[in-house]
């Protein structure tokens, strides 16, 4: 029996070390498994993002070297001339104007809702507004693009915009940019229609960091006395601004980029005019409604269309970075 007893130690003890590298070798199998698998993801992206911006210059290089860089600052678009003459300043205008009063206006409201959320709200009135904030966000585009269509351009056409058009009418500058004849379709439509649609990730982001205030900081400010508007000036906004210019910026490619919706309501013109209530076309709006029906150097400048979009909103999403990255080491010194 004694005999038996050292021979199965022996071979306990033989096995074991054979067992642990056994181990240790697949444990370090599967590390380089899931090391190579998250580096094969990582750099299919940059791939695939090569890839789009080599297909949109491939495709847009016939009207590149066509029309070179009087493509940029030419306002007629009129594929069927002979020759054709085609020009980006009506869509790079649309886009930069739609966005900016969109910007304008679901800036100061979603941080205003986030606020409310996150500050006044009562709790049982808190997740009501937040679930309709969440859905605002879930709707498809074309859903508000129909809405837009339908009912918010008729009430703009015959009620808001006579309003402002009276009001301001003979007044310099302002004259101009709200002057008449009202419409269903026009650029501030459609910024509207963009507004409510990026109003939700304004929002929602905007709740989700005031949150991370250390509720320190608010009671010790409420302790000297401060009200709440001075405790969110002073204490929330300082403490999260990174968190809230991400999500605006977040809102803002959105809005760039933003297709079934504005080509609904905008109108689809390719002039420039000064008021707001004229139609106008976007970037994207440009490219869906006439890509179908194009062909040679018409498509190839839609393609160029689209080329000026990503570098747009490329230039855009990396000053928003930079300025990110400003705040963190101005944060840390």
């Amino acid at each position: 029996m004694a005999e038996m007893a050292v021979r199965s130690s022996d071979t306990q003890s033989a096995a074991g070390p054979y067992d642990r590298a056994r181990a240790l070798g697949a444990f370090k199998l599967g590390d380089v498994t899931f090391y190579w698998a998250t580096r094969i993801c990582a750099i299919s992206v940059l791939l695939i993002l090569g890839g789009i911006i080599l297909s949109l210059i491939v495709g847009a290089w016939p009207a590149m070297r066509e029309f070179g860089f009087a493509f940029l600052w030419t306002q007629r678009w009129a594929p069927s001339a002979d020759p054709p003459v085609l020009g980006a300043l009506g869509p790079i205008y649309g886009t930069l104007v739609t966005s900016l009063i969109a910007m304008s206006i679901a800036i100061p409201v979603g941080i205003g809702i986030a606020i409310f959320l996150t500050e006044l709200c009562p709790n049982w009135l808190r997740r009501p507004i937040g679930m309709a904030v969440e859905l605002l966000a879930g709707i498809p585009s074309i859903i508000y693009g129909m809405w837009g269509f339908f009912v918010l351009g008729p009430f703009l056409a015959n009620h808001f915009q006579p309003f402002l058009i009276n009001t301001f009418e003979g007044v310099p500058v302002l004259g101009t940019i709200f002057a008449g004849p009202p419409s269903y379709l026009s650029l501030f439509n459609a910024a509207l229609i963009l507004a409510i649609m990026v109003l939700p990730f304004i929002t929602a982001i905007s709740v989700d960091v005031f949150k991370t205030v250390p509720p320190v900081l608010k009671e010790a400010a409420y302790g000297v006395g401060c009200t709440t508007w001075e405790v969110v000036r002073n204490v929330v906004i300082p403490y999260t601004r990174v968190g809230v210019i991400g999500g605006i910026m977040l809102a803002l490619g959105r809005a760039l980029g933003e297709t079934m919706a504005v080509t609904f309501i905008i109108g689809n013109a390719f002039r420039i005019n000064g008021s707001v209530f004229s139609p106008g076309t976007t970037i994207s709006a440009a490219i869906a409604s006439e890509f179908a029906e194009s062909d040679g150097l018409h498509q190839s400048a839609l393609i160029l269309l689209g080329l000026l979009l990503f570098v747009l909103t490329f230039f855009v999403l990396s000053a928003a970075r930079l300025m990110l990255l400003r705040l963190e080491k101005k944060a840390g010194n």
